[in-house]
């Protein structure tokens, strides 16, 4: 028999690892996951408010009990819920989630969520989920229906959201935009094509703001279709972001699940890697650690033992580093040596030399150090090591991040020693010497 001490603790347990993440099953936040998002909310007539969060993000744990009371007073009403988007990560790269909280409403348009920018308390998120509730209702009086259908992940596209392309707009909407697009080269008798349409429709919906989908009738503009040595129906062409882009073959599948992931996934691959800045204040650390699964800190060395030149080289170096990681969504930054003693003792820089570097895992508090050559291939294989759960770590110094001394921006220029004050001697008048006084 267990004795009722020991239940005690086996039931304290559960508890603890139910409660790991930011809510629980007593609060009224629905938890959804990336197997039951889509029949929970994308095919469902309700109003969804779904807030996409990371345990370890500080202004997620802050908004916490402010989405429960929120949650409390819509029971019934509007949904609110919310997904571990560090768990379910499918889901949160579906919607181009990039930070964290980030909030969508799931509306009229299941298809189509909008973003949530209202503010951070219970009583705004109420008021602005009682105002997207007079729209469903207002859209269901005009005969629409704000679910997703049965068919798929998102249920029934929008044919108006594929964009109808030509040879007189091609250039100007394709090639001299900053936009990323998949384009279907189509011929309206062929068969694959007619069953191609509704998942083009349907991935066209789902992607709009972040990909355009658009469709070439290749019968009528041949000349365009022979541009691309389209010799077979549909042709799938990949254009990516930026003027002057070149095209790809498209080498996806065919239905519209699959023509997004590869889309988000080519969405990601071309966003802009992080900024790599200096640390100037104690707001920009705390803030860019708590929203970030790994702080990069680099420690350059002074200006005047490394001019702008040999500076600027670690910033590049820095630079190429944060493009490779970007995905990582880790945040860069760099601080002049010796000039932040405090955060050098946290994170055990001392004895080291510059420049140095130490990533920072702020939810865990611990740092790992680079102890291989600061270089792209050194920095790269201590960051792949980390990324895989690899490599030493230690707890920062005095379990939290250290106060910052608020310094002035590099100006990018070189380093230059001050001017010592020399006084003339010819311009000193002495007083003779009185040989009687020695």
């Amino acid at each position: 028999m267990l004795s009722s001490r020991l239940i005690f603790f086996i039931g304290l347990i559960a508890c603890v690892q139910l409660a790991s993440g930011l809510y629980s099953s007593s609060d009224d936040v629905i938890q959804l996951t990336e197997n039951d998002f889509n029949r929970k909310v994308i095919q469902s007539d309700e109003l969804w408010f779904v807030e996409f969060y990371a345990p370890w993000c500080g202004h997620c744990k802050n908004l916490a009990p402010e989405w429960k009371k929120a949650a409390k007073a819509l029971k019934g009403i509007v949904n609110v819920a919310a997904v571990d988007a560090d768990a379910h990560r499918s889901v949160g790269g579906q919607y181009g989630v990039q930070g964290f909280p980030t909030i969508k409403i799931f509306g009229v348009n299941k298809n189509s969520p909008s973003d949530y920018n209202g503010g951070r308390t219970a009583q705004a998120i109420v008021d602005q989920a009682m105002s997207e509730l007079k729209k469903v209702v207002n859209g269901r009086m005009g005969g629409k229906s704000s679910g997703g259908g049965s068919s798929g992940s998102g249920g029934a596209g929008n044919d108006k959201d594929v964009i109808e392309l030509t040879d007189s707009n091609f250039n100007d909407l394709v090639l001299n935009s900053e936009d990323m697009w998949l384009v279907e080269f189509f011929a309206p008798w062929c068969g694959h094509c007619k069953n191609l349409a509704p998942h083009w429709a349907k991935a066209a919906t789902e992607l709009k703001g972040k990909v355009k989908l658009g469709a070439v009738d290749a019968t009528v503009h041949s000349s365009l279709a022979s541009r691309y040595g389209v010799r077979g129906y549909p042709t799938i062409k990949y254009f990516a972001q930026g003027q002057g882009k070149q095209d790809e073959e498209y080498d996806g599948g065919r239905t519209a699940d699959d023509i997004v992931n590869w889309a988000l996934s080519r969405f990601e691959e071309n966003l802009p890697a992080p900024e790599v800045f200096q640390l100037l204040n104690d707001e920009q650390l705390k803030t860019t650690c708590e929203d970030s699964q790994l702080c990069v800190i680099a420690f350059l060395p002074h200006i005047l033992d490394c001019q702008s030149d040999c500076r600027n080289a670690y910033v590049s170096i820095l630079k190429a580093e944060s493009e490779k990681f970007k995905k990582e969504k880790w945040s860069w930054m760099w601080v002049e040596g010796a000039v932040q003693l405090k955060l050098e003792e946290a994170l055990g820089i001392g004895g080291f030399g510059y420049p140095a570097m130490a990533a920072v895992n702020s939810r865990k508090m611990k740092y790992a150090l680079l102890r291989g050559a600061f270089s792209e291939s050194g920095i790269h294989e201590f960051l792949r090591d980390l990324k895989y759960g690899k490599g030493s770590t230690a707890p920062v110094g005095g379990a939290k991040l250290p106060d910052i001394t608020t310094t002035e921006p590099w100006d990018g220029q070189d380093g230059v020693l001050p001017e010592e004050d020399y006084s003339d001697l010819d311009d000193i008048e002495l007083e003779p010497l009185d040989k009687t006084e020695l």
